[in-house]
């Protein structure tokens, strides 16, 4: 790769990891990734805006051969992903400053072992001067770690935004040509990583509103150069009033589970409420944290195991209570063979979420009339507690 010019005198210097298929041991990336680095000469001074994960340190340099000084690194967030070259980069660049938030200079000690001498703290509004190009720093704390900020450049009218507005997605464009496209890859960046932090997010977005922004560049995934798509979806994604519809997380082990699944679905769907069945023991769990971020019901399907919740849907009930979406009601549904602790099980591990929990389905053995009769009513109640909430 080859340094990749942006606007005048501001470059993309980072690497896009197309083979990386899981983050944080976590996180599936179906469409890989990319680690943005941007780079801007100003007349009197040079500056990095982030640096790349450390597997990818070879691609950075290429990207920075013939650059000989290097005067201010910033360090927009402490992740390794970010911040990980870090040390690498101060090797070859002695004379460069690390600037970051106040939180970030503990941080990127305790992280990296950097000298605290090397790092400068900057409060939020501070400005940097590289001599015709200004940086204005925007403390944006909890997208997705406190010490997380963003740089305006002034001249350029371009947001750095680090994770915020970001998507994993490896690709050869450095900007956005398909939005419709890049939709789903956002959206999936934000379910499993911003959804928790909504109400910081909010904040945030207050934070940049009156930045004349031309374009957003994240440290994953293109360039917005249409900011206002972006933006439009964050405001979407973060707002307290969920859509009309229900995600059923579910696995079945003798085909129980599965008919009163089957049934739900069919049921709400006649009701006009969007069903989303998401079947944990195969899926790729991303899907259903896209789901989440929308939905006004988490429905839990599960067999009995050993008289408790399925391991695989409790990973889905705890990874909802971690993720925090918006959602207003729940109800759990399932089967067992002798006894059953599953549907307390499957709600106790939800306490982050504020839910009001409906009358659900739980079956000895095989489903029969009465209890697909008690389906019926349940599609029926969840699409009357949505109509109340004015989403049909």
């Amino acid at each position: 790769m080859h340094p990749r010019p942006i606007k005048d005198n501001v470059f993309a210097v980072g690497a896009v990891d197309w083979d990386r298929r899981l983050f944080d041991a976590l996180i599936p990336l179906p469409d890989g990734t990319s680690y943005n680095a941007y780079l801007i000469l100003g007349s009197q001074k040079t500056a990095l805006l982030d640096t790349v994960d450390p597997a990818k340190a070879d691609v950075l340099f290429e990207n920075l051969k013939g650059v000989e000084r290097i005067d201010y690194v910033i360090a927009h967030h402490a992740e390794q992903d970010h911040s990980g070259c870090l040390p690498a980069v101060l090797a070859r660049y002695p004379m460069a400053q690390v600037v970051g938030s106040t939180k970030a200079k503990g941080m990127l000690i305790d992280h990296l072992h950097l000298e605290a001498s090397k790092i400068t703290a900057v409060e939020d509004g501070a400005t940097l001067s590289l001599g015709d190009v200004t940086l204005e720093f925007a403390h944006t704390p909890w997208v997705h770690w406190p010490e997380t900020m963003s740089t305006f450049a002034r001249e350029s009218k371009i947001l750095f935004s680090c994770d915020f507005f970001g998507s994993h997605l490896a690709q050869s464009d450095l900007f956005v040509k398909d939005e419709e496209f890049l939709y789903e890859a956002a959206k999936r960046y934000f379910a499993e990583i911003m959804m928790p932090f909504r109400t910081n997010i909010k904040r945030n977005l207050e934070r940049i509103k009156d930045f004349p922004i031309e374009m957003i560049a994240p440290s994953h995934g293109p360039i917005h150069p249409r900011p206002a798509f972006i933006l439009d979806a964050y405001r979407d994604w973060v707002g307290d009033t969920p859509k009309n519809a229900a995600v059923v997380a579910f696995t079945t082990m003798h085909g129980s589970t599965e008919l009163l699944v089957e049934r739900l679905v069919a049921s709400l769907a006649e009701r006009g409420v969007k069903a989303f069945p998401f079947n944990v023991a195969e899926g790729d769990i991303g899907k259903l944290a896209i789901a989440l971020v929308d939905a006004a019901t988490i429905v839990i399907g599960s067999p009995t195991v050993h008289v408790g919740l399925h391991p695989k849907v409790a990973y889905a009930a705890f990874l909802a209570n971690a993720l925090r979406p918006k959602a207003k009601f729940a109800a759990v549904i399932g089967s067992y063979g002798w006894a059953t602790k599953m549907a307390e099980q499957a709600l106790a591990l939800m306490p982050n979420l504020k839910l009001e929990v409906l009358p659900g389905v739980v079956v000895k053995g095989m489903p029969r009339a009465e209890e697909d009769e008690a389906v019926e009513k349940l599609a029926e109640t969840i699409a009357r507690k949505h109509k109340e909430l004015g989403l049909a």
